[in-house]
């Protein structure tokens, strides 16, 4: 009987090591599926990530953004569509012209709000001289006493203020109510050749550039998040917001991989931290694009018959005709027709008081640029700045389509900003609508921290049961 009950025992044991040992290789096999998973999924993204090749099948499975855009009259479909078949094309080929290939700008100012000590990591922080050869021969005249140096270094040239009031008929030298920078100034303005410097990644971070940001939104445009609060309230937070989502996108998709080699490339990891991982921050991007380019449209006839002479008629031809086809194309006006609707704004009795509200925030954001601490941001801060400020001129300076066609003045600087900054937000748009599937597969399934491979296997298993769940 002693014995008979030790066998059994001893078959128990077998019967239940048994079962252990399949149950670990299970767990084991498992274990080893997932991380070779994840191994071919981190592969794979490697790959679309270094080509920027996207299967058309998985663009499909992101579409993240569907209906109306917030606060517009336009769908994303509609407007990812348009951008990329018809505006895109045709604003990369504008902004290649004479006429506006150049910007004026008051880079050298004091900050007037604290003492400017941001630095930045990299010599592609400072703004490259334009060769005087390069300007129409309408720009150029022999370099004056006053010549300031720049950050590298080198001599910058500056421009006589006749050329800027006579070299385009139409164009005036009244300031803009919008912006803090006396446009008329031009003693202490130069050009700069906007292609010798893009809006990239420079470098400049730490606590100079948190304070730029932190003092744009917390002084001049808290985020209205109650439900009372009016849609005008809303919309300078969304459009600061739209602009600093379409800066953040340019770094991504310019930035210094390795500064030992100078290997530039994309960082979509950055692109999906900064941008992507916040539903909003991709919406205020299509608001501010559909905001501008409701300004553009509206000024369709200003635009469309000013004289754009840089001496040089056939490019001076092309970029008329580019304007037209920008400001009234056909394929626009059809599938969307005003793309931001300003008329039904300041309605109530506190309109008034609201704009001038709104009027005196953005002027403050303007005087902020001053306090940038890399020139090149400092560059592109201030065009896009004066770009977004002439949208708000066109849109809510003058009231009515009659009134607009009588009343409205614009510089030739204004129009220059107002074009680069639609052509940088329609680079934008296109490009979270290209990237984002690669760059949500990318950055969005696993952190960047050490213990992110662990990480990655605890979401391809919550992948799995969710497909299984599906199933089931």
């Amino acid at each position: 009987m002693a014995e008979t009950d030790v066998g059994s025992v001893k078959g128990k044991e077998k019967g239940s090591g048994k079962r252990w040992i399949l149950l670990i290789g299970a767990i084991a096999a498992v274990l080893i599926a997932v991380v070779v998973a994840v191994f071919l999924n981190t592969q794979n993204s490697s790959i679309s990530e270094f080509t920027g090749k996207i299967c058309n099948c998985r663009q499909a499975e992101q579409q993240k953004y569907i209906g109306i855009v917030e606060d517009c009259c336009c769908d994303y479909e509609t407007v990812n569509r348009l951008n990329t078949e018809v505006l895109n094309p045709l604003l990369q080929d504008l902004v290649k012209t004479p006429f506006y290939r150049y910007f004026k700008v008051k880079l050298w100012c004091d900050c007037p709000f604290w003492p400017d000590d941001g630095m930045c990591r990299l010599r592609d922080c400072s703004v490259c001289e334009c060769p005087e050869s390069e300007f129409p021969e309408v720009f150029k005249k022999p370099l004056s006493q006053y010549n300031p140096v720049c950050q590298e270094g080198k001599p910058q040239a500056t421009v006589d203020r006749t050329l800027d009031t006579r070299a385009f008929r139409g164009w005036t030298v009244t300031d803009n109510p919008w912006t803090s920078d006396d446009e008329t100034d031009n003693d202490e303005m130069t050009y700069v050749n906007l292609r010798l410097n893009p809006e990239r990644y420079t470098g400049y971070i730490g606590p100079s550039a948190r304070r730029i940001w932190e003092a744009i939104y917390s002084e001049n445009c808290p985020k209205h998040t109650s439900e009372g609060s009016c849609q005008e309230e809303k919309i300078l937070y969304k459009l600061v917001s739209g602009l600093h989502s379409s800066i953040s996108v340019h770094i991504a998709s310019d930035y210094l991989l390795d500064e030992a080699t100078n290997l530039w490339g994309q960082n979509l990891t950055l692109l999906y931290d900064r941008v992507l991982r916040y539903p909003d921050r991709v919406q205020n991007l299509y608001f501010t694009f559909l905001f501008v380019l409701r300004a553009v449209t509206k000024a369709e006839d200003y635009l469309g018959e000013a004289e754009y002479e840089t001496g040089n008629v056939i490019e001076d031809l092309k970029t008329k005709s580019l304007v037209k086809q920008v400001v009234s194309d056909p394929k626009t006006k059809a599938a969307c027709p005003v793309p931001f609707d300003e008329a039904k704004l300041w309605k109530g009795q506190r309109g008034p008081e609201l704009k001038q509200q709104l009027e005196k925030q953005f002027r403050n954001i303007s005087a902020i640029m001053d306090c940038v601490g890399c020139e090149k941001c400092r560059l592109w801060g201030k065009l896009q700045i004066l770009g977004l400020g002439t949208a708000l001129k066109i849109l809510f300076t003058v009231n009515g389509e009659d009134n607009l066609r009588h009343n409205l003045e614009l510089q030739r600087n204004e129009v220059i900003a107002l074009m680069n900054l639609l052509h940088r937000l329609s680079e934008s748009v296109k490009y979270v609508h290209d990237m984002s599937p690669a760059a949500e597969r990318i950055a969005g399934g696993h952190a960047s921290s050490g213990n992110s491979f662990w990480q990655r296997i605890v979401t391809s298993i919550a992948q799995s049961k969710a497909v299984s769940g599906k199933r089931s």
